[in-house]
């Protein structure tokens, strides 16, 4: 089923501020109330067994996330391609909460069939793999009848955010959450300005300015022994194939608080640029090390999004919202303008609030669904990544019922023979904007 290019969310709806607190209070009831609705769990048991695939930095984080987040919450099973990763990830979450770390060799698993059964020995999945696998990950655990968390990015091209979509509605009408690593979402300071900029506090949205900028990301140098795609597979930040690139990966996040703003509206169409500047050698793979992309919306509204992977340079995260009545800084939790206003409430960490929900929701038998927005705000960073790739305009609805996806086609493994190949002096060829063509027709 193609993705409809006029998509919308469901969170689109208006929604004014006395509902928005009324929802909120509610949650806020579940989650303090966790001890009242075990029994409301589907297996009528306090235990609820969780499985983690990938173990890199984000995975064991969203497990220690997971085993804070409920005091029934047990991890059973793990899955990684590799052993000395697993290992790794598996040591620290148990020294952060061993008790409940109850994954014995038998629940272990590593190559490319591990996560069908990590699906198998659990009621709760965790996905935090290389960002190709996402949209596979997630419908194998929504057809298993299993509530899901999966990261972002949700596809990395417009092939795997359809294949998300399917999955997310799939999972409605089975009654299964599906939650987005897009953690922002789960910040109660960003929902409350959020909120403020719906109401009317900033007038209409005129601009936006996002910027996601640091130095290069998880760099992992290639070892004696490895193959070429085994170095690929373990350094898979780096390659477009299996990361989609920073836009995707990264300026996601920044993307996905502008699409919040502006109740998910998509936008009409996209421009950009960007390339390498600086960072060279055969770790950095086939990236761009630098993009920016501006997005152009049905009543004139821009949005300027920037992204750097570059060393010694000026680094932050910032998100800025402008209006006809004044400014938002999402970040800050700020609003200046016609009204003043500074969020003064709690700050939970959004890692720890999104798992929080997450089985709050579970336990209540209320599930979660984000299936919406994080399809939206995924391929509305899709958009950005192509048009800096092919250095041409593209409109949405185009872009969106593309058939484009990364090669190569169907399953994947330790014998797959790379679609990017080192050249002679060890570096990886990158694309060429106003060569390269991703979607027919541009």
């Amino acid at each position: 089923m193609p993705m409809d290019p006029e998509f919308t969310a469901e969170s689109a709806r208006p929604t004014s501020r006395r509902e928005f607190l009324k929802r909120s209070a509610g949650l806020t009831a579940a989650l303090g109330g966790l001890e009242l609705v075990r029994n409301a769990h589907a297996a009528g048991s306090d235990r609820i067994r969780v499985g983690l695939i990938g173990c890199g930095n984000r995975g064991t984080a969203a497990a220690m996330n997971a085993l804070d987040a409920d005091p029934g919450v047990h991890l059973v099973a793990v899955a990684d391609l590799f052993a000395d990763r697993l290992a790794a990830s598996l040591e620290k979450i148990k020294a952060h909460c061993p008790e409940r770390t109850v994954v014995d060799r038998d629940h272990q698993f590593t190559g490319f069939d591990g996560y069908r059964n990590v699906i198998a020995a659990c009621d709760v999945v965790l996905i935090a793999c290389a960002s190709r696998f996402h949209p596979q990950y997630l419908r194998a655990g929504i057809d298993a009848g299993k509530h899901v968390f999966v990261e972002k990015p949700h596809g990395i091209d417009p092939v795997g955010v359809r294949a998300t979509q399917e999955a997310s509605e799939l999972a409605r009408t089975k009654g299964l959450s599906v939650v987005s690593g897009l953690h922002n979402r789960f910040d109660l300071g960003v929902r409350e300005t959020i909120q403020r900029i719906h109401d009317g506090a900033i007038g209409d949205i005129v601009s936006m300015e996002v910027n996601f900028l640091r130095a290069p990301y998880v760099l992992v140098e290639r070892q004696p022994g490895w193959s070429e795609i085994e170095f690929q597979y373990r350094n898979w930040y780096h390659f477009s194939w299996l990361s989609g690139d920073d836009v995707i990966q990264s300026l996601v996040h920044s993307v996905d608080k502008a699409c919040w703003a502006m109740r998910e509206e998509p936008p009409l169409k996209a421009h950009g640029f960007g390339g390498r500047a600086t960072s060279f050698g055969p770790v950095y793979g086939d990236m761009f090390d630098h993009h920016a992309v501006v997005y152009e919306y049905a009543k004139g509204a821009r949005l300027y999004a920037f992204c750097r992977t570059q060393k010694e340079c000026h680094e932050g995260i910032s998100d800025y919202i402008f209006g006809t009545k004044g400014r938002a800084s999402l970040r800050n939790y700020a609003i200046t303008g016609e009204v003043n206003w500074n969020y003064q409430g709690p700050r939970p960490v959004p890692y720890l609030r999104e798992q929080q929900e997450f089985f709050a929701g579970i336990r209540a038998g209320r599930p979660l669904n984000s299936g919406a927005y994080m399809a939206n705000s995924t391929m509305v960073a899709v958009l950005g990544q192509i048009v800096c790739y092919s250095g041409r305009q593209l409109g949405w609805k185009k872009a969106a019922a593309s058939d484009f996806a990364f090669p190569p086609d169907g399953e994947v493994g330790f014998n797959t023979v790379s679609p990017v190949q080192p050249g002679p002096d060890g570096q990886y060829p990158i694309a060429i904007p106003g060569k390269t063509k991703l979607v027919a027709g541009t």
